[in-house]
């Protein structure tokens, strides 16, 4: 991980010309933006497409970064605006065999584990993008709340109250899919 002075004396040397080194930054964050991609279309493929073209954007505009946050902020907003725009035009309705749940446990404590991932995707899958994006980014990828409101274009005060009604609307969509769970044994 570089520091935000090296990123930006980085920077000033791509647009100074060495656009070879753009590269780095790249290999840096793409592992990152291809998650963030991930999680909003659903697919592998789509996802590679959607981190591309972000890159390319980020490129094409890396003139008009303002250094007043990091790049990676900077970035990760981009792709997840791409990504909803990409997800908007390709409206598809299919289930990825990477995203079924398929894995043997071998004893009750894994079982139990698996079942619960699966419980919690299913109801965050039934949030909107932004809201699931939000918990993810804030709760899993443990980023601050200035973070996640600079990636989402929000102010903190909005991503506050997003985080707290997502995760109030997760908590809802787990009783009904318990409940419905439930009703079926």
């Amino acid at each position: 991980m570089i520091t935000a002075q090296e990123e930006n004396e980085l920077i000033d040397r791509i647009l100074a010309g060495e656009d070879n080194l753009y590269a780095s930054l790249v290999d840096q964050h793409k592992s990152y933006a291809f998650t963030i991609a991930y999680k909003i279309v659903g697919n592998r493929s789509d996802a590679e497409e959607v981190a591309q073209d972000s890159f390319i954007k980020a490129f094409h505009y890396l003139r008009g970064f303002k250094r007043g946050a990091r790049f990676s902020t900077w970035l990760y907003r981009i792709v997840f605006n791409t990504a909803i725009s990409y997800k908007r035009k390709n409206r598809r309705v299919f289930q990825s065999i990477e995203n079924t749940p398929h894995q043997a446990a071998d004893d009750n404590e894994s079982m139990e584990k698996t079942d619960k991932q699966v419980y919690i995707d299913k109801a965050l899958n039934r949030l909107n993008e932004a809201d699931r994006l939000s918990l993810q980014l804030f709760y899993l990828k443990e980023f601050s709340l200035e973070e996640v409101a600079d990636m989402m274009g929000q102010k903190i005060n909005t991503t506050k109250v997003r985080i707290h009604r997502a995760r109030q609307r997760l908590a809802d969509e787990l009783t009904s899919i318990l409940q419905k769970e439930a009703l079926t044994l």
